[in-house]
This record gives C-alpha cells, sequence and structure tokens, in this order.
C-alpha cells in the first residue's frame, strides 16, 4: 500500500525517462499494481486452504477498498500536488486491474472441485 501511495503521489518531474517512451504505458503500471494488490491482499488474508472458503466476503472487500483507495489516490493527485493531475482513465485502469486481480483468484481458489 504505501509503495501504490508512494508512487501515486510522488513527482517524476526531473526524472529522465527518455529511452523508455512507450504509449500508455502509466495505464499498464497502474493496471499492475492494483490487480498485484488484490492478490496479495488476499494472499495476506487467507493464509491456509482451510479458510478460503469463507474468505470469499474477504475478496469482495478488498477489491472495494482498492478501488475507492485508487479513486481517492487520484482526487488526492488532482488537487494536493502540484506536477501530478487526476485521470479517469488512471482510475479506470486501477478498477480493471483490482477486477482482474479478483477473477484470477477466484480461478485459482475457488474453482469447483469435483467429487471424489
Amino acid at each position: 500500500m504505501m509503495f501504490v501511495t508512494f508512487f501515486s503521489l510522488f513527482s517524476f518531474s526531473g526524472v529522465d525517462n527518455s529511452r523508455f517512451n512507450i504509449p500508455h504505458l502509466d495505464k499498464a503500471v497502474h493496471f499492475t499494481f492494483y490487480m498485484v494488490m488484490v492478490i496479495l491482499g488476499f494472499m495476506a488474508l487467507v493464509r491456509n486452504k482451510e479458510h478460503i472458503d469463507s474468505s470469499l466476503k474477504w475478496l469482495k472487500y478488498i477489491v472495494l477498498f482498492s478501488i475507492m483507495y485508487g479513486i481517492i489516490i487520484e482526487v488526492i493527485q488532482g488537487v494536493a500536488t502540484v506536477n501530478r493531475h487526476g485521470d479517469f482513465l488512471d482510475a479506470l485502469a486501477n478498477f480493471t486491474g483490482a477486477i482482474i486481480g479478483m477473477l484470477l483468484i477466484r480461478f485459482w481458489f475457488f474453482r469447483n472441485r469435483s467429487l471424489k
């Protein structure tokens, strides 16, 4: 969380990034950060497989928290920073990353297990 907060609010105005001229790279970074945030948040709360079935509600809370967190960070960027600005597309990338993270968790941990 501190990593995402720092890099969301830190000004990179003096950093030379001319070597990396990839269009919309920042959207891919937003997507990746929030996808990983949801996955790591879920993994931190569910440490053993015995509690996985009861933790679906926690996954929903983690996704909701990360989406709200992303929106709040974008608003703070627009209001409280000088060299940064809030962007709707960044918030959309945050949202999409959180949803994909949730879908990956559901695929990995909540698959229907076959009867023995």
